[in-house]
């Protein structure tokens, strides 16, 4: 820092201009039950005490080196959970979204497998299924936000291999194409699927199996790379 900066910081307070709060909101997804669920947070204080919302909350300049550590920060403090994917959505800010003046949020989602949501229940979380979540009366603008991190795993899902992070360690693959047709809300042929995913090289088979109907079906897991992969063309619907 030059001597003309530290002059100017002298006399420079921030608290002299209108500052928007402040936050991070996270969509944190799992597959449960065969549905694509959605963690939701009742709120617990004014405003909107009692609503149901996104976990997320404000910036901590202390504790926070960038606004993806508060993000990993407010997972872990609302949830108990460590997501090994978080991906940044969007930011959404505007003077309508709180009752408490300007505000601004930055979004992202997150996606849990479901052997690692077994037991991470509190009182004042829940898991709905998506679509139940959208037909609530949620806080702020939270249906919105959550529109727009399902959106964006959608077209994520069309070009890369990133569903994989909501499996299991080992996975059949009609599991794994179940997955992508429960985000996607749409069925998929199975030999150009398992086509898709084998040619990627994304996966490890096992010389495990599990009972699938009558017949015993290879279990896979991730090679993982999974999330860095992208398919050499999109899927068509």
């Amino acid at each position: 820092m030059n001597k003309q900066d530290k002059k100017y910081l002298e006399n420079y307070s921030i608290h002299d201009f209108d500052i928007p709060l402040t936050s991070v909101d996270m969509v944190i997804f799992a597959i449960i039950d065969g549905e694509l669920n959605v963690l939701l947070v009742e709120r617990e204080e004014a405003p909107q005490q009692g609503f149901l919302a996104l976990p997320g909350g404000f910036i901590d300049l202390q504790k926070d080196e960038d606004i993806t550590a508060t993000a990993y920060r407010k997972l872990y403090e609302k949830t108990g959970i460590k997501s090994p994917y978080l991906e940044q959505v969007e930011s959404i800010g505007n003077k309508n979204r709180d009752i408490r003046g300007w505000s601004l949020t930055v979004l992202y989602f997150a996606l849990i497998n479901r052997d690692k949501i077994k037991g991470q229940k509190s009182q004042n979380s829940q898991w709905l299924p998506i679509k139940k979540a959208l037909q609530q009366n949620l806080a702020f603008d939270h249906k919105v936000l959550i529109e727009k991190a399902q959106n964006r795993l959608r077209e994520k899902t069309l070009y890369t291999a990133l569903p994989v992070e909501l499996m299991p360690e080992l996975f059949t693959l009609t599991e794994l194409q179940t997955i992508f047709e429960t985000i996607l809300e749409k069925k998929l042929p199975i030999k150009s699927f398992r086509r898709r995913i084998l040619n990627a090289n994304i996966l490890h088979p096992t010389d495990k199996s599990k009972l699938s109907g009558k017949r015993h079906a290879q279990l896979f897991k991730s090679t993982g790379i999974d999330r860095e992969y992208y398919f050499p063309r999109t899927l068509v619907l």
